[in-house]
């Protein structure tokens, strides 16, 4: 149990569930549930942070939490109480055109990359629409919850891609694959190509510059009044792979989400719409993509729905002999069912059968240990 008098008063506090059980049942008042969702857990870290130094890091059964909230100065026990609330709060399901997009269980997205320079796949798709589209439906077939469409590579060094030309490349692909019933994400961070590809039916924003690079994104998604998918990347004002390396990466790109989640809400867009996104891979180096992983529990304190999008990436390279893009499929499903255990609710994937079916088997181990007679 933390001493309160060893928490100074000027320190930010922080709380990551920990301690994930099996099953809430006999144990009331000892648990707590995550998100609404399917995983319980026993303890918080506390994290206490001074001047950008962790001075206080340390667990706290669910059951004190309230006994050290109640020694605290108010605007610090006020902060955990939020941090609390914000992590079981269930998170509102996301209405899809027709479609529900439930966020009380993991979910995985398709990537479909609608340009010739993909750092993964770019160019083995046709630049035929119906092709692309018909990609995109299997992806729904095999059980992705929807596809996110993107006409511009985030590989570093990739070129800015012209609005005109991207809107070309992704608004047939949009149109078609939304007529099929598949729920469709545009990934772009455009202004012009957000309204171009919601108005041909995609129903959701994916914008790796957190509505910041653009200066009408922030106006057009609501005024769209479409859920918006919020990145971390450093400088995204400048491109998504910038930035000058971090003192404590998990704090710093939780601090930046919360004001960014804060600036979108004031801007128009309603707080039950917003995802965020850690940014794995974008402005980081392998240590800060591992923190950020093993942190990643810390993020049900914003109150969002978690995207993950770590498939293929390179960090799965350099712990693996530098496999190849091709060769990752091991480590990509790998990390999608590290996203899964930590409560993450969108797992943005390459992947999709495979990745489908490792989170089915470990839903099925999951389903079983909450059943299980005591």
């Amino acid at each position: 149990m933390i001493d309160p008098a060893s928490v100074p008063s000027r320190a930010a506090l922080y709380l990551r569930p920990e301690a994930f059980v099996d099953t809430p049942v006999g144990r009331d008042g000892e648990v707590a549930r995550l998100a609404g969702g399917l995983m319980w857990f026993a303890a918080y870290e506390v994290i206490a942070v001074v001047d950008g130094r962790r001075v206080v890091q340390a667990s706290v059964p669910v059951s004190a939490l309230p006994g050290l909230i109640a020694n605290l100065p108010e605007p610090q026990a006020a902060r955990l109480r939020t941090l609390a609330e914000r992590i079981s709060a269930p998170r509102v399901a996301l209405t899809l055109g027709e479609r529900t997009l439930r966020l009380d269980q993991p979910s995985v997205m398709g990537i479909l990359n609608v340009t010739p320079d993909s750092f993964s796949d770019g160019g083995k798709h046709p630049d035929d629409p119906g092709a692309l589209a018909r990609i995109g439906f299997d992806m729904g077939v095999s059980g992705a919850a929807l596809v996110d469409v993107g006409g511009e590579s985030t590989r570093p060094n990739a070129a800015t891609v012209w609005e005109g030309d991207e809107i070309a490349r992704v608004v047939p692909v949009v149109e078609a694959l939304a007529a099929t019933g598949t729920p469709v994400s545009i990934d772009t961070r455009k202004a012009g190509v957000m309204e171009a590809a919601v108005a041909a039916g995609a129903t959701i924003v994916n914008d790796v510059a957190a509505l910041l690079w653009d200066d009408r994104a922030l106006e057009v998604v609501a005024r769209a009044g479409c859920p918006v998918m919020l990145m971390h990347s450093p400088d995204p004002a400048k491109g998504p792979h910038g930035g000058r390396g971090y003192r404590d990466v998990l704090i710093e790109v939780f601090d930046w989400l919360e004001a960014r989640i804060d600036a979108v809400v004031a801007g128009g867009v309603d707080a039950t719409k917003i995802l965020v996104d850690p940014g794995i891979g974008f402005g980081k180096g392998l240590a800060d993509n591992l923190a950020l992983l093993n942190g990643l529990a810390l993020f049900h304190g914003l109150g969002c729905g978690i995207v993950l999008g770590a498939s293929r990436k390179r960090m799965i390279g350099a712990l693996s002999n530098e496999a190849p893009v091709e060769e990752r499929l091991g480590g990509s499903v790998t990390l999608a069912l590290h996203g899964a255990a930590a409560g993450v609710q969108l797992l943005r994937v390459h992947d999709v059968p495979e990745t489908v079916q490792a989170l089915r088997v470990w839903r099925g181990l999951k389903d079983a240990a909450l059943t299980a007679v005591r």
